[in-house]
């Protein structure tokens, strides 16, 4: 049997809660890019009718081509992040001695900017 074995599950679980979530992050970034290649698509099949051509125009200007990209480093970054944290946590419920819970700071950050990429992607399709 492992030593302290629940501690190991409990924190391999936890890892792969990130690791799942920095994946659906990442996908969703995808998702976003190839919908921005959708619109800009359109945009140019109706190069013809000029009102649909402005709205579409001011869809895929400005933020809407970094959005899905901001959300695909943002995935990334969880993952880094969870594999650090897996690691660190790992080293310390090995040690024999007792340690304080660490600091949530990068996982706190990550969720701000998360939700202010989130927020900014809302806000910029309600008001086009």
């Amino acid at each position: 049997m492992i030593d302290r074995y629940s501690d190991h599950a409990a924190n391999e679980r936890t890892f792969l809660a990130w690791v799942r979530t920095g994946i659906a992050i990442v996908a969703f970034g995808f998702v976003v890019e190839k919908f921005n290649l959708f619109v800009r698509t359109l945009a140019e099949a109706n190069a013809g009718e000029a009102a649909k051509q402005l709205h579409l125009d001011r869809l895929t200007r400005g933020f809407s081509h970094y959005d899905g990209l901001a959300l695909i480093v943002v995935g990334m970054a969880i993952m880094l992040i969870s594999l650090l944290r897996f690691v660190r946590t790992t080293r310390l419920i090995d040690d024999q001695q007792s340690h304080s819970a660490g600091s949530v700071r990068a996982e706190l950050v990550l969720s701000v900017v998360l939700t202010l990429i989130v927020a900014s992607l809302m806000a910029y399709f309600a008001i086009e």
